[in-house]
C-alpha cells in the first residue's frame, strides 16, 4: 500500500511539473466574443488561436451580434475580450469624439472604457483599418450621377436603402447621415440588413436595394463593381482594430506577456491583408478558423 501511494504521489508531481512547464498561458479560461460579421469573427479567431498556442484555454463566443450586444456582454463579464473597431467603438459611447486620428481614437476609447464594467483596457491596434462605406451599383452611380454621399441628399427618398437594424441609433450611421447630409433614416425606404455581410451585398447586386452600408474592405465591392461614395463631410473615423479586454481578466495573468502575444498579431494585420482574407471567407467560403490558422502560420505566429 505504501509503495502504491508513493508511486501515486510521484505521478501527481510529474503531472504538476508538466503542467507548470507548458510555456505560459493561464488556468483561467478566457471568453472571447465578437460582433456578428465575418471580419470581426475572423479577428476574434486570430486572437483565440494565438492565445491557445501560448497555453491559454479559450472559450469562443464569436458572432454574438451588433455592438450593443457585444459591448454589454463585455461590460457584464459574459465575455472577457472582443476585437473592436476603435472609431465606431468610441462613437458608441461618445459620438462627439471619434476622428480620423487612430491614436487619438484608441486613447479616447481607453479613457471611456476605464470606467466601464469594472475597467476595460484597449490593447495595440492594427495598422490596417476597415471603415464604414455607403455604396451603390455602378449603373445607379451613372444614372443618378453619384460620386459623393452628398449627392444622395436630394434623392434619398427615391431609393431603397440597405442599412443595419441599429442604424437609427448609431451616431456613425443614422446620426452621420442626418447631421452631416440631412438624410433622415426614419423617412427612408429601408431594408434592415446587417452591415459588412454577404446578404446586404447580394441584395444590392440583385437590385433589391439601391444603397448599402458596407465595410471598405468588403470583397463584394470589387467582386460586383460597386461604387464607394466619397464621405465628403468626413463623418467616418479611423477604424483600426484592437482587442479590448476586461481588467479583471488581465489581473489573473501575466499582463505583459498577454499583451505581447496579441500585439504581435495585431501588428501584422494591414488593410490589404484584411481585404485579402475577406475574399477567402466571404467569397471563397473558407472556414474562418482555417483562414485564421493559415494566416497566423504564414506570419510565423503559430
Amino acid at each position: 500500500m505504501r509503495k502504491t501511494r508513493v508511486l501515486a504521489i510521484g505521478a501527481s508531481m510529474l503531472v504538476l511539473l508538466s503542467a507548470c512547464s507548458t510555456g505560459g498561458g493561464s488556468s483561467t479560461p478566457i471568453k472571447i466574443g465578437s460582433d456578428g460579421f465575418y471580419e470581426a469573427r475572423l479577428m476574434g479567431e486570430i486572437y483565440a488561436q494565438v492565445l491557445e498556442k501560448a497555453g491559454y484555454t479559450v472559450e469562443r463566443n464569436l458572432g454574438l451580434g451588433a455592438r450593443d450586444v457585444t459591448s454589454a456582454a463585455l461590460e457584464s463579464g459574459q465575455i472577457d475580450l472582443k476585437p473592436e473597431y476603435i472609431g465606431s467603438g468610441l462613437g458608441f459611447y461618445d459620438p462627439s469624439k471619434p476622428s480620423g486620428d487612430a491614436a487619438a481614437n484608441a486613447a479616447a476609447l481607453g479613457e471611456v472604457l476605464a470606467d466601464k464594467g469594472g475597467g476595460i483596457s484597449v490593447l495595440a491596434y492594427t495598422p490596417g483599418e476597415d471603415t464604414n462605406a455607403f455604396v451603390v451599383r455602378s449603373d445607379t452611380a451613372t444614372e443618378r450621377n453619384l460620386t459623393r454621399i452628398s449627392d444622395l441628399t436630394a434623392i434619398a427618398g427615391e431609393l431603397t436603402w440597405g442599412l443595419p437594424p441599429e442604424c437609427v441609433d448609431n451616431p456613425l450611421c443614422g446620426g452621420a447621415l442626418l447631421d452631416a447630409y440631412g438624410i433622415d433614416v426614419t423617412a427612408l425606404q429601408v431594408t434592415p440588413l446587417a452591415a459588412c455581410d454577404a446578404p446586404i451585398a447580394e441584395a444590392l447586386n440583385g437590385n433589391a436595394i439601391d444603397v448599402a452600408e458596407l465595410c471598405s474592405t468588403q470583397p463584394a465591392i470589387d467582386q460586383f463593381g460597386f461604387v464607394v461614395l466619397e464621405d465628403d463631410k468626413q463623418t467616418q473615423p479611423a477604424e483600426n482594430i484592437a482587442p479590448i479586454v476586461r481588467n479583471d481578466y488581465l489581473a489573473k495573468v501575466d499582463e505583459a506577456a498577454f499583451r505581447a502575444l496579441l500585439d504581435a498579431a495585431s501588428a501584422k494585420m494591414t488593410t490589404e491583408e484584411l481585404t485579402r482574407l475577406g475574399v477567402e471567407v466571404a467569397v471563397d467560403q473558407k472556414d474562418v478558423a482555417d483562414v485564421a490558422k493559415e494566416w497566423l502560420t504564414v506570419q510565423g505566429l503559430l
